[in-house]
């Protein structure tokens, strides 16, 4: 009966030692050198597409395997646990950037860098409260986001994996 009970209590304390650790994904002060890779890094850049040119690979596609190269826009400055990219010539909207299965995040940093992505993707609706959550996780003000009233339809971008391009 104690040794029942002592391995009630070992088992209790590991589990709480295990969610008290940070998850080894979550290296977000790493430093940003070019050829730096998150998740399962893209093999190379062949194939590539900017990220204008989604788009319109996306007509009559609900889904498409891509890699794509493009400016990071915003981080989640919570976790850095999203990205957004930025169109070359101001023509698109910032597309989101979420990370498969949450399984590596970015430096929260990264504004500005040029990166190589790789995964599917999609078109979304983003409701009013994940759109608040994400403008609060990008640090915009009480005002911003008590601004944001409708659900936004979308192109987002779920990545395997993330290579920084250049500094």
């Amino acid at each position: 009966m104690m040794s029942k009970n002592v391995l009630i209590l070992i088992a209790g304390l590991l589990t709480a030692a295990a969610c008290n650790q940070q998850p080894a994904a979550d290296k977000t002060e790493q430093s940003k050198e070019s050829g730096q890779t998150f998740g399962a890094a893209p093999a190379n850049a062949d194939g590539a597409i900017r990220y204008d040119e989604l788009a319109a690979k996306m007509t009559g596609q609900d889904s498409l395997q891509a890699k794509v190269t493009a400016k990071v826009g915003e981080v989640c400055q919570a976790k850095g646990c999203w990205m957004t990219l930025v169109s070359d010539n101001g023509n698109n909207p910032e597309m989101r950037v979420t990370f498969k299965d949450y399984a590596f995040f970015m430096p929260k940093d990264l504004s500005g860098k040029e990166v190589l992505i790789e995964g599917i993707a999609y078109m979304e609706t983003t409701s009013v409260e994940d759109l608040r959550h994400y403008a609060e996780d990008a640090g915009k003000s009480k005002a911003e986001i008590e601004a944001i009233k409708e659900p936004k339809r979308e192109l987002a971008f779920e990545a395997t994996g993330v290579q920084i391009l250049k500094k």
